[in-house]
């Protein structure tokens, strides 16, 4: 899985990625841009693009065993597939914080008591075995507009 993590317009993310319980890679890119929209995605890695693809219309197929955060025109939504009705969208409340993945219930008590969205995964990882390596962050500009990477930690 994964810790994703939004707060005050920045949203971080680790980049590990594990098969039961060996780490097969610890400076995963988590973050996929298509058409102008950025999926952060938690979940089966090889779910991941599936999930992309039937965002922009394709037909589910099979069982779709990855959620993401979604930036797309400004707007930030969890984006996931059920079997029965196909993609469902629920919009994320830009004030406030939001968590998803494994790790969530860290990264929400770490934010409930002020942490940033980066310290709130940092802080996952300490506990939840599915969460490491290289945490990023993307921090969303004035009227979430635009949206840019950042060095891990940078904060605007």
């Amino acid at each position: 899985m994964t810790t994703i993590a939004y707060k005050d317009g920045v949203i971080a993310y680790d980049s590990q990625v594990t098969r039961g319980d060996v780490i097969t890679y610890d400076d995963f890119e988590k973050c996929t841009e298509r058409k102008g929209v950025k999926f952060f995605c938690s979940g089966t890695v090889a779910d991941h693009q599936k999930l992309i693809d039937v965002y922009f219309g394709a037909k589910p197929e099979g069982n779709i065993d990855a959620v993401a955060l979604v930036l797309n025109n400004g707007t930030l939504s969890l984006v996931a597939v059920d079997d029965s009705t196909g993609i469902w969208m629920s919009p994320v409340e830009l004030d406030r914080p939001y968590a998803i993945g494994s790790g969530t219930p860290y990264a929400f008590a770490a934010m409930d008591m002020g942490a940033t969205a980066y310290r709130a995964v940092e802080m996952a990882a300490k506990r939840d075995t599915n969460t490491g390596g290289t945490i990023r962050t993307v921090i969303i500009n004035e009227g979430m507009a635009d949206a840019k990477t950042n060095a891990p930690g940078v904060t605007a």
